[in-house]
């Protein structure tokens, strides 16, 4: 391994496409996977080397003690005036992990007024700065964009190391590579660590001292249990059908205790919110509507689904649909779970409509994709299986089948496209190909 910074080329050139484009540009994803490393060192590297003065690049790093006492918006507020005093000077101001710039109230209320905003809102009037931020919170940032922001934010949402990203910072084949991806993920500082038990213990640790109380500081959780074994069933059945009841009753079970759905329901919404998990929603293709229950939850990166877990249940099949549909997110791509209504003689004679499952439907603008996964496609009924739900769906966009049991993309007699998951994975363009 090597310690040297990965290049994350597809967010730094986001970044520089909306440069001085008149919108805050708000960075979010998970704590640790590299927004800090993206705003603080790869695009201030990018702005030094277009010319730009250092002392026009103001950095506040608002997670470091040092900077504590700015943490108060109102004395960031002028010392960011300060900063920018002259008005014929041009200055990029990048405020890092601007959370802590947040009380707690204003954490846990959706009602109440964020003093930042203002503050955002402020410098963002101004002609003289181009603005930046990065942050941990979903809701606070992301959803909160369009509406205290009045439409002025631009959202780039980073996700830990896709694995064409891991594999340039990794010193061995592909195939290794690979699997050292599915069993630990991306997330940037691994490429630092040699051992696997290094690699656990910092995995696992970034659950208990990171996000737990990341969590429980931002809404007073009353049943920290609850959390962690709610985040332990979620990371244990991802990417399979589930919804707030049928967690409420594994999980009153495990912990012999009388446990509310809304309880669970608002957990959940906390642990989407910090972004560890992503929900899928199941589509009717044919019927063009959403279901209401039951969806599917995908752990954010699969190495702290497995540290969660102690590196059990490894389950090819489901690492491997969990890291596609993160790539797919990671590509900037809407995804569903689709369902496919087929009707089929039954054992009777009888005609019995079944619903069969697609595991991605996947838009972007008007392209859509229909994908399904599958570890092995030599045998003809799993063929017919994984085949059967595309078939049926009758339109005419791109289906793709992805599976270990192939290599490079080629089109069937169907024109269904068939290709391997590290051809899929290292191509960025690889739904067309």
């Amino acid at each position: 391994m090597q310690s040297e910074i990965v290049p994350r080329d597809h967010y730094l050139n986001l970044l520089i496409g909306k440069k001085w484009n008149g919108r805050i540009k708000v960075i979010t994803g998970i704590r640790r996977c590299g927004k800090s490393t993206i705003l603080r060192e790869l695009f201030v590297r990018h702005l030094r080397e277009c010319g730009v003065a250092q002392e026009q690049i103001i950095v506040v790093a608002l997670d470091e003690m040092i900077n504590s006492d700015l943490q108060d918006p109102v004395v960031l507020a002028a010392y960011l005036r300060q900063r920018t005093a002259d008005s014929k000077t041009e200055y990029y101001v990048l405020l890092d992990e601007v959370q802590y710039a947040l009380s707690d109230d204003e954490l846990r209320s959706q009602d109440r007024p964020v003093r930042l905003y203002s503050v955002l809102i402020e410098f963002l009037n101004r002609g003289n700065v181009d603005l930046y931020v990065t942050g941990s919170n979903s809701r606070l940032l992301s959803t909160d964009v369009s509406t205290q922001f009045r439409g002025r934010g631009d959202v780039v949402k980073v996700y830990p190391l896709s694995f064409r990203e891991f594999f340039t910072g990794y010193e061995g084949d592909r195939r290794d590579a690979y699997e050292e991806y599915l069993t630990f993920g991306g997330m940037p500082y691994l490429l630092r660590l040699n051992s696997e038990r290094d690699k656990f213990f910092y995995l696992s640790s970034l659950f208990e001292e990171i996000y737990f109380k990341d969590i429980q500081r931002r809404y007073q959780i009353k049943y920290p249990d609850v959390l962690t074994e709610l985040t332990n069933a979620l990371c244990s059945t991802a990417g399979s059908l589930t919804n707030p009841s049928k967690l409420t009753r594994a999980i009153s079970s495990a912990k012999h205790l009388k446990l509310d759905p809304q309880t669970v329901s608002l957990y959940l919404a906390y642990l989407k919110e910090a972004m560890l998990f992503n929900e899928a929603l199941r589509y009717d293709v044919k019927g063009k509507q959403y279901f209401s229950y039951p969806n599917k939850y995908y752990c954010v990166d699969l190495g702290l689904r497995n540290a969660r877990l102690n590196l059990r249940q490894l389950d090819p099949q489901q690492l491997l649909e969990n890291c596609l549909y993160n790539e797919l997110l990671l590509r900037g791509y809407a995804v569903d779970v689709g369902v496919v209504a087929l009707r089929e003689v039954n054992e009777t004679g009888k005609t019995q409509q079944k619903n069969c499952e697609i595991d991605f439907v996947v838009n972007q603008s008007n392209r859509r994709y229909y994908i399904q996964t599958a570890l092995n496609m030599d045998a003809p009924s799993k063929q017919d299986q994984e085949l059967r739900p595309l078939r049926a769906v009758g339109d005419f966009f791109r289906k793709i089948v992805i599976s270990p049991t192939y290599g490079r993309p080629w089109l069937d007699e169907e024109g269904i496209c068939r290709m391997g998951p590290l051809e899929f994975l290292l191509d960025e363009n690889s739904l067309e190909s």
